[in-house]
């Protein structure tokens, strides 16, 4: 998970350490049920519309890896996985937007509460609808040019759908992106046949604080992750519905899947280029913490590689961040949006001030999640950087210097050196 506070005790300062700590202590502190409200008074949310100049098309595929026992149920014997492909599309008006989250999802992701401090059964989950039209054809690329790829991978407890305004924006740009759900971490996974698998996390999380195996747990979430991104690498021909750049690959995530994506750059050289947000590279329960480095830390990376964290965390505060930006030979990237939370970089920029306001809740609720940023602000920053340093490092396209130095067009973002 991605969005509880930090300020009242281990589990929510776990939090801020944006591994699979800090979704897993959050997931135990959740509020009592509540009934839920009738559906045509719980709170309805919309997204941010996708800028590029691309239509966004998607469609969702189950992946099954017969070589690998589930690693958080010993009695599935194969890793059952589900992604969303985004990519430029054309003639979508037949084809219908596709939900944010299914029935099984907007359900389970209700029950384990991942906006903190939001009501149980107050908002409509199922009802968001994204700006992705679902099966529509793609989008015909000049000269028959491949396109260039990205994986996204969510924050610990989340489901892929949680960075749907990013990846809708990538897909408006020209990127076909793959986002990844990781089967018993996420809050709920739904597929094809309508079964729902739920996150097991808390319970290992729970047990692993009894049996002081908290890190060992923490080495195998990510270790499943990058697993699990690898496994869809292989998958690629098998997914995209257009012809892919192999030498354009690059992947991102928030909070525990931008350790993800850094991890699996540093263990799999297919993908060229990655983006960070907010998660720290080791394992430990505070971003400020030092304790045991990740690979990707402590070997660092030769490829390009951009961090935007929170206020407050860069390379010089971040102890991994500041391993990787010593050990690293590749170009990197080091960018805060000032005024920002941890969740900042998910859905619920757009999605929590919205719900606060309709259900009247403390204004910590939103603080605590995406801090004092302005929300149109702080989609407007990802929107603009995160696009530019693909275009830069996998499209070899020019920025016009925004990547250079601080810019007057985002004052928010400083730059540290």
């Amino acid at each position: 998970m991605t969005t509880r506070t930090s300020d009242s005790g281990p589990r929510r300062r776990a939090l801020l350490a944006a591994t699979a700590l800090a979704a897993l202590g959050v997931g135990l502190a959740q509020p009592k049920a509540v009934a839920a409200a009738p559906a045509a008074r719980r709170v309805r949310l919309t997204l941010p519309a996708p800028t590029g100049p691309y239509r966004v098309g998607t469609v969702s595929h189950r992946l099954v890896d017969q070589d690998r026992p589930d690693p958080w149920v010993a009695s599935r014997p194969s890793r059952e996985l589900m992604v969303s492909v985004r990519y430029p599309a054309r003639d979508v008006e037949r084809y219908p937007r596709a939900a944010q989250l299914l029935p099984g999802e907007a359900a389970g992701f209700d029950r384990l509460n991942n906006f903190g401090g939001v009501p149980q059964g107050r908002v409509d989950w199922a009802a968001t609808r994204t700006f992705a039209h679902q099966g529509a054809p793609p989008a015909r690329a000049r000269r028959g040019a491949a396109r260039p790829v990205l994986l996204y991978s969510p924050g610990v407890g989340d489901p892929r759908s949680l960075g749907t305004t990013l990846t809708d924006e990538l897909a408006s740009r020209g990127y076909v992106v793959i986002c990844v759900d990781h089967t018993y971490d996420g809050s709920a996974v739904e597929f094809p046949d309508g079964r729902v698998e739920t996150s097991r996390l808390p319970e290992e999380y729970e047990r692993a604080k009894r049996e002081g195996t908290v890190v060992e747990l923490l080495r195998k979430t990510c270790a499943v992750r990058v697993a699990d991104l690898r496994f869809v690498l292989d998958r690629l021909d098998a997914l995209a519905p257009m012809p892919l750049d192999r030498s354009a690959i690059g992947a991102f995530g928030q909070s525990a899947g931008g350790f993800a994506a850094l991890q699996a750059m540093h263990d799999d050289r297919r993908i060229a280029a990655a983006v960070n947000l907010d998660g720290v590279l080791a394992y430990v329960e505070g971003d400020q913490d030092p304790g045991p480095l990740s690979t990707v830390a402590a070997d660092g990376l030769d490829r390009p590689v951009l961090t935007m964290g929170k206020d407050g965390n860069d390379h010089h505060t971040v102890p991994s961040w500041g391993a990787l930006w010593e050990h690293s030979s590749g170009p990197r990237l080091d960018l805060t949006l000032l005024g920002s939370g941890h969740a900042t970089y998910t859905d619920a920029a757009s999605m929590l001030p919205r719900i606060a306001a309709r259900l009247g809740l403390p204004e910590k609720v939103v603080t605590g999640a995406i801090g004092t940023v302005d929300p149109e602000r702080a989609v407007a920053v990802q929107r603009a950087y995160v696009p530019a340093f693909f275009d830069r490092e996998l499209r070899h396209r020019d920025d016009a210097g925004l990547l250079d130095g601080p810019s007057a067009r985002y004052p928010e973002v400083r730059f540290t050196d």
